[in-house]
């Protein structure tokens, strides 16, 4: 039985459930629940604090797990990404008071308040910056005015929350970190893992594409073609009206819009698009 540990709550509790059941397997209904078995799948799923997830992947009482990036390397578990899931994305930064610090450089022999103090040693660490880091839980932006810390190092998205609390960004990122999918580090991917990764990357896929369907005169088909060329090729069938042809494609969902017009400018008629729940490639 493969035994899967997702997140219980957080940023990464519904999209990475909402990914599973894409993925066609079970997932809970109420969210007091913490373990469901999914007979059909064969699978067990425990649904944990997010930043416990790597300790139980890494202690090998657990197969795998969803969990992001930057909890892995927080954690210090020996645990190890095996494929990017595409949500949750973050980026760490360092910031300060104004005019008090430009680079990481700047950091040494300095304070950092942060919530990850794993993630900031192992960047010092790579960087030879020795700096003290004190751990905090909740908000750090109020550390650097009441005297706790030099600079603190949190996750970024707009900056408002740091400029309001008197603090300029500096420096490059820490870490861009996005939601994965771990084991155990050094171990080697059973065949129930292998199935969980191919279904995930069905869904990531099938969310990046569409299905597009229309109608083109034959004497356009080639150029066409050259504007939905697809995966590997389109399928190309004859419409009962002759000189005509339907194509099907996938299209990157994003270009959407871009594509139809382009289409209907050549001549092509009855565009559809359909979305794409899985696939496998």
């Amino acid at each position: 039985m493969l035994r899967i540990a997702v997140p219980n709550k957080g940023a990464l509790a519904d999209p990475a459930s909402q990914m599973l059941v894409e993925a066609g397997y079970r997932q809970r209904t109420d969210s007091r629940e913490l373990v469901l078995l999914d007979a059909d799948n064969d699978t067990e799923f425990f649904f944990l604090r997010p930043r416990d997830i790597a300790v139980y992947v890494g202690s090998g009482q657990l197969d795998v797990g969803i969990t992001g990036e930057d909890l892995l390397l927080d954690s210090g578990a020996p645990a190890e990404p095996i494929m990017p899931l595409g949500f949750a994305g973050s980026t760490f930064r360092f910031a300060a008071m104004p005019g008090t610090a430009s680079s990481a450089a700047d950091l040494a022999g300095k304070r950092i308040a942060t919530a990850y103090p794993g993630v900031v040693d192992a960047y010092l660490a790579r960087q030879g910056i020795e700096a003290t880091v004190i751990r905090l839980d909740g908000a750090v932006e109020t550390s650097v005015r009441l005297g706790v810390a030099d600079a603190i190092a949190d996750v970024v998205s707009t900056g408002t929350t740091l400029r309001n609390a008197g603090l300029a960004i500096f420096g490059e990122p820490l870490l861009t970190s996005e939601a994965v999918l771990i084991q155990r580090a050094g171990v080697e991917k059973p065949a129930r893992v292998e199935q969980l990764v191919r279904r995930l990357q069905g869904v990531i896929i099938a969310r990046q594409y569409v299905l597009m369907d229309y109608d083109i005169p034959n004497d356009l088909v080639e150029k066409a073609v050259a504007i939905t060329p697809g995966i590997e090729s389109p399928t190309v069938s004859p419409l009962h009206e002759r000189g005509w042809s339907a194509v099907r494609s996938m299209v990157p969902s994003k270009e959407t819009n871009a594509v139809m017009d382009e289409l209907w400018e050549l001549g092509a008629r009855g565009i559809l698009v359909t979305t794409i729940h899985a696939c496998r490639l």
